[in-house]
């Protein structure tokens, strides 16, 4: 029932009363309206209340004989579980609902935040990458989530491994903001539950999905034009063809969203959609300088010293020290962080955050099994 995106404006009011705001939920959470056919519904029938009468006749209409829309009984639960777990409900139109979102063809009717919402005022950029990142990855993400920070962005990411995460955790202290794909209580990967938790307390977790939903594959498509849609600008760091983070780019070209990445070596598949992009005419990254300079024509940067990220403030808080890991995952999670571009040993050894001798052991375990090559000056690469 989803129909086309709406060409003209929504002429409506945010719900105003508790029954109202149920109405709103039950509608959205009816199956098969989306926001586009929400509105749709809103706009010929004048509001929730006469949108939600009038469902099941269209449905019948459509060829649904045993439609039925989300019950009364329903919308309360949620609206009831998601208070009990700290989150809030924001409906379009609300005076704290993201003006960015509110911007779009097609926002999501409601929103459940989780944390500060003081952060949706701010000027925001989306870093977005591989879950497989490598060690330079992960550290290109930090340098970039502190660098914006300290120029007054809000970093977006999507709370997934790899560079999402080091991009939040990089900027928790200068604000950051987690789009879920599931409910906004519902964590995935549970490996970054003490990173959402740290985000639910100084930044803001964010999910237009019900509370309580398990995020699932086709989920994550809505939760990326929500990243995009955030933002100012959209950066990629290290995405492979055909990953999820060419298409959140896509959804922040469709959005009129500045696109910028980060070029990787030509042999390294992680950055085969970075340098693709980079081809296409998207804004090419070297650091935080790049990006202020793709974004001051429209946004005007808080006034600091240096664009040089070797001088920037550093606003992470330290990372507790790593559990030790088993041989086989701690050979995995070396190969994992090297590409074919070299990596000083001493790098690696502080992004692992494994002991050194543990480490050195199984580096030259995978050195003799040709996985790994070791170059001169202490650098090393994955073979």
């Amino acid at each position: 029932m989803d129909g086309n995106k709406l060409s003209s404006p929504r002429p409506f009011t945010p719900p105003t009363t508790e029954e109202d705001r149920l109405l709103w939920l039950r509608l959205i959470r009816s199956r098969r309206v989306g926001p586009a056919t929400f509105f749709r519904l809103f706009t010929e029938h004048g509001s929730a209340a006469a949108a939600f009468e009038a469902l099941p006749g269209i449905a019948r209409a459509s060829g649904l004989s045993d439609y039925t829309p989300c019950t009364h009984k329903a919308a309360e639960r949620e609206l009831s579980l998601g208070r009990s777990k700290g989150a809030h409900l924001l409906c379009l139109g609300d005076p704290d609902y993201p003006a960015a979102l509110a911007a779009l063809s097609d926002p999501p009717p409601v929103l459940w935040v989780m944390g500060q919402l003081r952060l949706l005022e701010q000027p925001a950029v989306a870093l977005v990458g591989a879950r497989n990142a490598s060690s330079l990855g992960l550290r290109t993400a930090r340098k970039l989530a502190e660098g914006l920070g300290f120029h007054g962005f809000t970093t977006v990411s999507g709370l997934a491994r790899g560079i999402d995460a080091a991009a939040h955790g990089a900027s928790l202290k200068s604000g950051t903001v987690a789009v879920m794909a599931g409910g906004v209580d519902m964590i995935y990967p549970q490996e970054n539950a003490p990173l959402a938790a740290a985000i639910a307390d100084q930044g803001l977790r964010i999910s237009e999905q019900p509370i309580g939903l398990q995020a699932q594959a086709r989920h994550f498509p809505r939760r990326n034009r929500l990243i995009s849609g955030l933002a100012r600008a959209v950066i990629v760091i290290e995405a492979a063809e055909g990953s999820g983070s060419l298409i959140t780019a896509r959804d922040a070209l469709d959005q009129g969203r500045e696109v910028l990445a980060v070029p990787g070596h030509p042999l390294d598949a992680r950055a085969a959609g970075c340098n693709q992009l980079i081809r296409g005419g998207a804004v090419l990254v070297r650091d935080v300088a790049d990006v202020i300079e793709a974004l001051e024509n429209s946004v005007a940067p808080r006034t600091q010293p240096s664009a040089d990220l070797s001088d920037t403030p550093q606003h992470a808080p330290q990372r507790p020290p790593a559990k030790p890991l088993d041989t086989l995952s701690l050979h995995r999670m070396i190969l994992d962080s090297l590409g074919p571009a070299p990596v000083a040993e001493d790098q690696l050894l502080r992004d692992l955050g494994q002991p050194g001798a543990t480490v050195a052991a199984a580096l030259l375990f995978l050195e003799l099994d040709g996985r790994v090559l070791r170059q001169p000056g202490g650098l090393l690469s994955r073979a």
